[in-house]
This record gives C-alpha cells, sequence and structure tokens, in this order.
C-alpha cells in the first residue's frame, strides 16, 4: 500500500507536473530545510492532532512543537538515528507515516498523516535526502550506492505474539512485536509510542541463537508455536498463533543472527548489556 502511494507520486512527478522535463519544477527536497503541519496522533490519548513539524539539516534533527507559536519544540529527533517508514494500514490513513527516533537509546514512536499524498511523500523524501547528507558526512569514503539502502529502512517482521517474562513462570502476554534491524521491540499496542521493552539480537559469533519451540519445563497456557531465542545472557520465550508466523519469525531472526555484527553494532549491544 505505502509502495502504491510512491509509484502514484512518482507518476504525477512525472506526467502531470512534469519535473523530469523541467528540472525547475522539481521539488526542493534537499533544500535542506522544511516546515509545515501534519496531523500527529497522540503519545497518551491517541487523537491525532494538527502539529508543526520542522526539519532542519543545519541542526541535524526533526523538531515538532505542540503549538505553532511555540518556542521550544516538544520533541528533537536527530536525523542519525531517524527512520521512516509507511504504515497506512496501522496508522489507518492512507498516507499514515511512522517516524522512529532513539531517546536515550530507546526507540520513540511518532505516528503521522497528511490528507495530500504528495505532501506526506515530499516529508518522506525530505527526510531521506536529510539522512544522505547526513551519512556523506558520517562516512565520506563511501559510495551513493552504499549510502542508499541506509536513508529509510521498512521493518524485517511486525505481529502479534505472546512473551513470558525472565523468570518464565509469570504467564505468558499477547504483545506487538517489532523487528528493527538488530532491536526486537515489544508494545502493548503496535501504536505505543514507547516500547515496553527491546531486545538486542547479536549475531551467532556472538553467543546468540533462535530455536524452534519451546523448553519442555514451560509452564503456562500460551499459543501452540514457540520460538527461543537464546541470548549470551538469557533465553526468551516466544510463541506465534500460527506456524505460518512462526516460520516468518524464525526466518526474519535467524537473518539477523547469521549476519556478522559491524564494529557500531558492538557499542549498541554493550548499551543493551548494561541496561538496568
Amino acid at each position: 500500500m505505502a509502495g502504491l502511494l510512491l509509484r502514484e507520486q512518482w507518476i504525477r512527478a512525472k506526467y502531470e507536473r512534469q519535473e523530469f522535463a523541467h528540472p525547475e519544477r522539481q521539488e526542493p527536497y534537499s533544500a535542506g530545510y522544511r516546515e509545515g503541519f501534519l496531523w500527529k496522533r497522540g503519545r497518551d490519548n491517541g487523537q491525532f492532532l494538527s502539529r508543526k513539524f520542522v526539519l532542519t539539516e543545519r541542526e541535524g534533527a526533526l523538531k515538532y512543537f505542540n503549538r505553532s507559536d511555540a518556542k521550544e519544540p516538544k520533541a528533537v529527533m536527530k536525523i542519525e538515528h531517524l527512520n521512516a517508514t509507511f504504515q497506512p494500514a496501522k496508522i489507518g490513513h492512507p498516507h499514515g507515516l511512522q517516524v522512529t527516533y532513539l531517546k536515550d537509546n530507546s526507540t520513540r514512536n511518532v505516528f503521522v498523516y497528511h490528507e495530500d499524498g504528495k505532501e506526506m511523500v515530499d516529508w518522506f523524501n525530505a527526510l531521506r535526502a536529510a539522512r544522505f547528507h547526513y551519512l556523506q558526512v558520517a562516512f565520506p569514503g563511501a559510495s551513493d550506492a552504499d549510502l542508499v539502502p541506509k536513508l529509510s529502512r521498512n521493518y524485517l517482521q511486525e505481529g502479534y505474539m505472546e512473551k513470558t517474562g525472565p523468570k518464565q513462570t509469570e504467564g505468558f502476554r499477547k504483545r506487538w512485536f517489532t523487528m528493527d534491524d538488530r532491536r526486537l521491540m515489544y508494545f502493548k499496542d503496535p501504536l505505543d509510542a514507547f516500547a515496553r521493552g527491546e531486545v538486542f539480537i547479536g549475531s551467532k559469533e556472538s553467543g546468540y541463537t533462535v530455536l524452534d519451540g519451546l523448553p519442555p519445563s514451560t509452564q503456562g497456557h500460551h499459543w501452540p508455536h514457540g520460538i527461543t531465542i537464546v541470548t549470551p545472557e538469557r533465553r526468551f520465550l516466544l510463541a506465534c498463533e500460527t506456524e505460518l508466523e512462526q516460520r516468518a519469525w524464525m526466518e526474519a531472526l535467524r537473518k539477523v543472527v547469521d549476519r556478522p555484527m559491524l564494529p557500531q553494532e558492538y557499542a549498541v549491544e554493550a548499551h543493551f548489556k548494561h541496561k538496568p
């Protein structure tokens, strides 16, 4: 669905606005500054309210303001740790965009939309352009082809699973899980602003494994299709409702575990280990 929105706007840019034949008509995605109003979902009440957003490459941030005349932003999202992905089904709007950023190394979700599909695609492209310019500075030797995959990323896997706590005696609770690169996060509700918890998924060389099923000693009622994630610290026990969902999650998790860790990922792993 998100792909349809992007494709539709590309066709309109090419044929209706003829941006490609007339460069002066092209959108200033990469101007380095953009401001406007987007409908943003309230963190606590779930209502969508109009909020002013400002993207400034000079400050390396996307900011939003609770009042249009407010001097101080309600939140500052660093371009360095920002991701944007279209989520129309989850947000309940054809132009719904989910923006995530890190706050104190924890993931924070912001859900926005605009009635105008072109306006939302322009924001998406502006965020990608800002990420591109940031990455060009951060990785001066990298080619454009190396940087483009880092501009924005879709989630590897999302959906409901059941989980139990570290003692594995608390019973299983249904949670919404999102696999974002090496972060496996879980939420009480898909539209929660903050994750209830995050699990770092390292590589097999570092002692991470994904096992089919649950240990025989597992207590409590749970969905029938289990997954055990083994980390150097502990085991995480999860359960899927269907075998199809279990297979999809196993595949997504194993792809990450099979991928060697990058130097900067060891620093992220260390932070997770020292979380209280």
